[in-house]
């Protein structure tokens, strides 16, 4: 068995049939066949199969439970024989040889395994994890060495990290997406913001902050504001950081999200959470990044916990490598503007892909496509701790052993060796068979340079169609922490250069026209450009240097856009208004770009980029990408994909015997409800059919700053969205709404003036985050149920509203960061006539057993839909009526 095969010839299969080396088999039941591929010969190819029909004549009057025991004798049979015929090829896998497997049949592979790992209740015992044959041989050395250490629930990255982090779960219970926990985060950094923090953390009864290790400020917004208003308010802010002995970083040292990169906060395996919307970056290094409010820092001061819900994760794959001339910057740009139809909002996002295509997305490129992750839709961002990842570590480490004295923060270094050392022999990575809400794939060696706008993230066009346009530009930024570092101000230096290498040799200038204006991301980092001599070739060639801070990137200080300007960034948000007048129009592309229209005048690059022969698009869309002919799984996935599907032969059997309550599995596990606490709320279905009902629409905006009385807020509840929803709504309605409900700013009236109306709970097939939050911090519960919006809208509207997301205008006070991006307007079917409608329909949520249960009118369908849990941490808050109020209570219970 161990004989050379040629693409012509064949090789003896288990049952002695002849197979073909270039076989291609299609359209049969992964379970019958799979392919194990040695690694050292590509075209050996052995088939394992447990035919149709050996499967098919043993169903009897007990259905497929009588299967379940066949195929586990029939499995063990094969890989016994498997195990007998590959004598060399063991030898090659003790020794630590590749083996994979290859699978034709159509289907994706990581969407076959259940989420939870169900254990067998067939009247035949399982008396162990992997087969006899594979205890007995040396060739099953690799596959144990796995299968005797998975989890028995598959988490993904995502999930690990929350788990690390979350208080209070029991030793033997693994959170998944859905699920709500109390955490702990590793860090938490605030910035310009840190003033309301400190006003919310005094106001609740707090003195002194719980945890100093914890808390990083910044102060990085509106660093070129000189009034004595700012001054004053910073002055504050570092008095009290001091007082309270945390890390402390003045105006002009560098922006938040840098800081905890490059002094190491953002640690890779961690949690750390911001008050500011791109804390998403600190997934570029591993680190799970997500957004907070103020009230959650405020906790977290206090308490050192907040409370989060565990997003539905999306995996995206990158296939191939990035071609010369293409950047990080332009892969998020695409990833904005190709899938564009909300397929990540507020998702968890996971980038993975095969050690060539991760190679090719150096760190500083990571730490750009993590940062705009946020404009994607998305609350994380998060790259694995890999091999790129390893090396820029240790390089941090050797840098801060022999620069720790240059630092004016005394803080003892992030970075050492003995640290890294620890963190790559426990680093985390996602489990085989982790579930993921949703698969997509985006192939790097199919970009080209790409150009976001004019003034939405979501039209992004590749540069040589827009170059071919001449759109003249006025102002050109490279600032903020998406694409300000040191490597992006060499990238854009570096097309003066060969400017300058190409004519007489001196540096040119920026068009006479054009406003340039560069801004390190910190100050290590203009440092080090200073050092390369980069920022001196920018300054040659006309750019106008800015203090490190986010500046033009919020609309705040010097160069903003004026009225019929255009202008190119290589920041990361380009709404209406954001950075300057909304009658100007924003572009964003790579620092590369940026330097080359800015030299030139108008929109274009800097010819790096050439497109391949054969080009014929970009290949992204559903699924991991990976072709069906190319897809290569190790012997212990395959083995996997075997026993989850005699899994699921078993369940079926079940059901089929004892019916669908027949066993017990990790999903029927009841959630405790703390005495007191309602165990089930119910009530008739409002349903208000639209999509991106913002906070305006639910709470007007010229209410938020006036003292309101409860009865008052009721009234004017919903009525921007809908001027007869106080009439229709009547207490103790369910409200149920489309996706993205409460998306836009961050007022906490949009949850209260629900309350307020006296509905207890809201129903949505999705949350916008903030909105999400500011609910559990003010006692109000909400639930997604994506299928409920559908079967709502097949009985009364027939049909789903439009997308549009374009041309938005900036949030005035989106410059504190801690808004979502800007809503879409409310979408509603054309065929919908009422705005808010009485259903007749009936839910009750079964918070113990966290299910829905809807009777569709008096004589209508019945069914039932798992959610998420409530736990008991989550039940305190909301029992104890909010953060604020939960927190004092934790505060006069440690005295």
């Amino acid at each position: 068995m161990d004989r050379k095969c040629r693409r012509s010839q064949y090789v003896e299969g288990i049952y002695g049939e002849r197979i073909s080396c270039k076989r291609k088999l299609t359209g049969v039941d992964s379970a019958e066949h799979i392919f194990i591929r040695l690694g050292h010969n590509p075209f050996f190819q052995i088939r394992t199969r447990v035919q149709n029909s050996r499967l098919r004549h043993q169903t009897s009057r007990r259905g497929k439970a009588v299967q379940e025991s066949f195929a586990i004798a029939m499995i063990r049979r094969l890989t016994t024989r498997t195990s007998q015929r590959f004598t060399t090829s063991s030898r090659q896998l003790s020794h630590g040889r590749a083996t994979s497997i290859e699978r034709h049949n159509g289907l994706q592979f990581r969407e076959l395994h259940s989420h939870h790992r169900r254990a067998f209740t067939s009247s035949r015992p399982r008396t162990q994890d992997v087969f006899h044959a594979q205890l007995e041989g040396r060739s099953s050395d690799a596959v144990l060495s796995s299968l005797k250490t998975s989890p028995p629930v598959p988490q993904t990255l995502t999930e690990k990290i929350v788990q690390r982090y979350s208080v209070g779960v029991p030793k033997d219970r693994f959170v998944k997406s859905g699920d709500y926990v109390t955490l702990s985060p590793y860090k938490c950094m605030t910035h310009d913001n840190s003033w309301p923090v400190v006003t919310k953390f005094l106001s609740i009864g707090a003195s002194n902050i719980n945890n100093k290790e914890q808390i990083v400020v910044t102060l990085d917004h509106d660093v070129q504001n000189k009034s004595e208003g700012n001054l004053k308010k910073y002055q504050q802010i570092e008095e009290f950081a001091k007082q309270q002995d945390v890390a402390f970083y003045p105006a002009g040292r560098g922006i938040g999200h840098q800081i905890m990169v490059e002094e190491g906060y953002a640690w890779p395996g961690t949690l750390a959470v911001a008050s500011d919307s791109h804390s998403n970056m600190y997934g570029g290094v591993g680190c799970l990044g997500t957004p907070v409010v103020r009230t959650d820092a405020a906790s977290i001061w206090a308490t050192s916990k907040t409370w989060w819900q565990i997003p539905p994760i999306c995996k995206v794959t990158f296939t191939g490598a990035l071609p010369e001339g293409v950047t990080g910057k332009d892969v998020i740009v695409a990833l904005c503007g190709l899938f564009s139809k909300d397929e990540v909002l507020n998702h968890a996002i996971e980038f993975t892909g095969s050690e060539e295509s991760m190679a090719s997305l150096k760190v500083d490129d990571r730490l750009a496509i993590a940062n705009m992750t946020t404009e994607w839709g998305a609350l994380t961002g998060l790259f694995p701790i890999d091999e790129t990842l390893q090396r820029w570590l240790r390089y941090k480490a050797t840098e801060a052993a022999f620069n720790q004295a240059m630092s004016s923060i005394k803080n003892k270094p992030q970075f050492t060796h003995q640290r890294l050392d620890h963190l790559f022999v426990n680093q985390l990575s996602a489990d085989r068979g982790a579930k993921y809400s949703r698969y997509l794939h985006l192939d790097l060696s199919t970009l080209s340079p790409y150009v976001s706008g004019p003034n939405s993230v979501k039209i992004a066009t590749p540069l040589h169609d827009l170059a071919a346009q001449n759109i003249k530009i006025d102002k050109a930024y490279l600032v903020s922490c998406t694409n300000s570092r040191a490597s992006d101000l060499a990238a854009a230096a570096k097309v003066f250069t060969d400017a300058a290498s190409k004519g007489d040799g001196v540096i040119p200038k920026i068009a006479d026209h054009v406003g340039f204006y560069i801004a390190a991301a910190s100050a290590p980092e203009q440092a080090a450009a200073e050092a390369s001599g980069d920022w001196q070739v920018m300054l040659d060639a006309g750019a106008k240097p800015l203090p490190s801070g986010c500046g033009p990137c919020i609309g705040l200080g010097t160069g903003l856009l004026e009225p019929g300007e255009v202008g190119i960034s290589a920041s990361n948000r380009n709404f209406k208004g954001r950075m300057g007048h909304k009658d100007a129009k924003a572009y964003l592309a790579s620092p590369e770009i940026v330097a080359a229209s800015a030299l030139h005048g108008k929109i274009t690059g800097p010819g790096r980029y050439n497109q391949p022969e054969g080009w014929s698009g970009v290949i992204r869309g559903e699924g991991d990408g990976i072709k069906e002919e190319d897809r290569m799984i190790t012997a212990d996935e395959a083995l996997e994909i075997v026993i989850g599907q005699l899994d699921g032969l078993v369940e079926d059997g079940q059901k089929e015997i004892h019916g669908s309550e027949g066993s017990a599995s990790a999903d029927d596990q009841l959630t405790e409800i703390l005495p007191g606490f309602p165990d089930r709320i119910e009530g008739e279905i409002v349903f208000c059919d639209a999509d991106n009902i913002n906070t305006d629409g639910i709470y007007p905006g010229k209410y938020t700053y006036q003292d309101m009385s409860a009865e008052k807020m009721a009234e004017v509840c919903m009525s921007n969205y809908d001027a007869g929803f106080a009439s229709t709504a009547r207490k103790g309605d369910i409200l149920v709404a489309g996706f993205n409900f409460g998306c836009g700013s961050s007022r906490e009236q949009a949850a209260t003036s629900i309350l307020a109306k006296e509905i207890p709970l809201v129903v949505a097939g999705s949350f916008g985050n903030i909105f999400s939050r500011n609910s559990i911090n003010n006692a109000l519960m909400g639930v997604e149920v994506p299928k409920l919006v559908q079967r709502l809208r097949e009985a009364f509207s027939g049909a789903a509203p439009k997308q549009s997301q374009q041309n938005i205008t900036e949030p005035s006070r989106n410059r504190e960061s801690l808004d979502s991006p800007p809503p879409a307007p409310a979408a509603v079917p054309q065929e919908e006539r009422l705005l808010t409608r009485r259903t007749g329909w009936k839910l009750v949520w079964d918070i113990g057993r966290s299910k829905v249960d809807i009777q569709e009118g008096e004589n209508g369908s019945k069914w039932s839909q798992k959610v998420g849990e409530l736990p008991p941490n989550v039940q305190e808050i909301i029992a104890t009526g909010g953060l604020e109020k939960w927190v004092k209570k934790q505060i006069e219970n440690s005295r």
